[in-house]
């Protein structure tokens, strides 16, 4: 799944952003991972937060998330699973699917098309804002 990183060095800004989303599941802004970051790189910029999440997402290391909002979020689960959107507060978490859903199969009975992947996510309102 991973595509060449050869031909970017090693970063250590890179690898803890890496880390950062592989360890939440809030699904955070660049925003967000740059005011994390800032203590422990003086020297980093938002701008570098930026072309970091671009190099994992273009070598398929993290997943970049557009729900249509002014900013994107970033997950570092890049496996196939599911979002609740919240329209209020714009929170987004993994959501667990009922086991008899199978998008998989789904996409295998329609016919004439060619599935490339898919998304499933949900918009409401969550917990907290209710």
């Amino acid at each position: 799944m991973l595509t060449d990183t050869s031909k970017y060095r090693k970063s250590r800004q890179r690898e803890r952003i890496l880390e950062i989303l592989r360890g939440t599941k809030s699904h955070p802004t660049a925003d967000t991972i740059y005011l994390e970051m800032k203590d422990e790189f003086p020297d980093l910029s938002l701008g570098n937060v930026y072309r970091n999440l671009n190099i994992l997402v273009e070598t398929n290391m993290v997943k970049r998330l557009d729900f249509g909002s002014t900013f994107n979020r970033y997950d570092g689960n890049c496996e196939t699973h599911s979002h609740f959107i919240c329209e209020k507060c714009g929170s987004v978490s993994d959501l667990e699917i009922n086991e008899n859903f199978n998008p998989e199969d789904f996409i295998k009975n329609s016919k004439g098309k060619k599935f490339k992947n898919f998304t499933l996510e949900f918009f409401g309102i969550c917990e907290n804002c209710r």
